[in-house]
């Protein structure tokens, strides 16, 4: 691992313990350094996950490595079946297990008869060798491919968000939104929120349901398993702005076959430009006679970025500045990957107009911190009823955001 002035891109076990952390009824057992876990407990908890999936971690020593000793392993697993009572455990390895190949997939499978009520579900990429992003979508895959059971379509429509993780900044108010807009425009219920807030027994049922909405590119694998398992359709978009959360509907309403509630949709769209239009001239002003404020630049995850730069160019007008994601495999033409070095240069060189990114990059840079986007965060989240940045109430809260940055600039 190189030297990093700031926090480097997370490994793939930090992206899987993220996704799988939200889940209630299950356990965490990793195998490795006693310390992992500790930190990523508090990681976890400035979050805003709580009372969700237990999680332990083993600890081993010089003797389990140079021998490949599992007893702790088997002991930590015993204990947790016996204190806990999990519908499932996953099993976790660290780096070191990794490094060293001891296969913890077999392990399980030697266990498990041991265990006839509770599921051992293994993961590995306990390495450095994949970033944060693919061990999210590794997580989310395995979780469909095992999880999930066979049975009848809901008698009313139902769907499953798939992608809300708690490595995305504002990840429960943003998942909140969209089971609002989906009670209000369709009358649908989720079945599984998957995974920020969601159970053993809710992602059994994911089948169960009439569509999946997949908030992030990650999720696509898990979706794609879904639909040819059990025929269930999906739709890939973060929905952001007014008339953007509009087409995510009507995208909706064109696969699901159902009705856009329009009084619903009406009154939805005369709060939100009730709401802009006393900043509306001023949007305007500061295009028309300000263009070098009028700038959006943001960092952050590629989905996100993407979604934010479509509402304040294609709605409001702003003009766009340099954007970047956080991951090297998302990276594209219209949103490349930076580096330390690369995004450090652009933050430099934004002199005026809004920019957008993680809590840690703005307090460096000494700029207004109420504009993060994404992680690493530098802020305690204690509540999950923070104002969404998607949907309609997204529109309203980021439009707050850049007209006070304004005022305050």
């Amino acid at each position: 691992m190189g030297l990093h002035r700031f926090k480097p891109l997370p490994s793939g076990r930090m992206g899987i313990l993220w996704t799988l952390a939200t889940i209630r009824d299950a356990a965490l057992v990793e195998f490795g350094c006693m310390g992992h876990m500790f930190y990523s407990n508090v990681t976890l908890k400035r979050a805003g996950v709580h009372d969700a999936c237990k999680l332990y971690s083993t600890h081993i020593d010089e003797t389990d490595i140079v021998f490949g000793g599992t007893s702790r392993l088997n002991h930590t697993i015993a204990n947790v079946v016996k204190s806990d009572h999990p519908q499932v455990i996953f099993l976790l390895p660290s780096s070191i297990p990794e490094v060293i190949g001891m296969d913890i997939s077999a392990l399980c499978k030697e266990l498990q008869p041991e265990y006839p009520d509770v599921r051992l579900l293994p993961f590995g990429y306990g390495g450095f060798n994949i970033t944060q992003h693919r061990g999210v979508q590794e997580a989310l895959l395995l979780l469909v491919k095992t999880l999930p059971v066979d049975g009848e379509r809901t008698p009313q429509p139902t769907f499953n968000i798939i992608g809300s993780c708690a490595d995305l900044f504002r990840f429960q108010a943003d998942a909140n939104e969209i089971l609002r807009i989906m009670e209000g425009a369709f009358s649908m219920k989720p079945l599984c929120v998957m995974t920020s807030d969601t159970s053993v027994e809710q992602i059994q049922r994911m089948g169960n349901a009439h569509i999946n909405l997949v908030i992030r590119c990650e999720g696509i694998p898990a979706a794609e398993h879904l639909k040819r398992r059990f025929d269930i359709p999906y739709i890939l978009r973060r929905p952001y702005g007014i008339e953007g959360t509009v087409r995510w509907l009507e995208e909706i309403a064109q696969i699901s076959g159902l009705a856009v509630n329009q009084a619903f949709l009406k009154a939805e769209r005369e709060i939100v430009w009730s709401r802009l239009a006393p900043v509306m001239p001023s949007f305007r002003h500061i295009v028309r006679s300000h263009p070098d404020e009028a700038v959006l630049s943001l960092g952050g995850h590629a989905d996100v970025v993407g979604g934010i730069l479509s509402f304040g160019c294609g709605e409001l007008s702003l003009s766009k500045g340099t954007c970047w994601c956080d991951c090297p495999h998302m990276g594209g033409e219209d949103i490349p990957y930076f580096s330390e070095d690369e995004w450090i240069r652009a933050v430099q060189a934004h002199k005026k107009g809004y920019l957008m990114a993680s809590g840690e990059v703005l307090k460096w840079a000494g700029r207004n911190t109420e504009m993060q986007i994404s992680n690493p965060d530098i802020k305690w989240r204690l509540h999950p009823y923070e104002p969404p940045f998607m949907g309609f109430r997204g529109a309203v809260h980021l439009a707050n955001l850049w007209i006070n940055e304004d005022i305050e600039d």
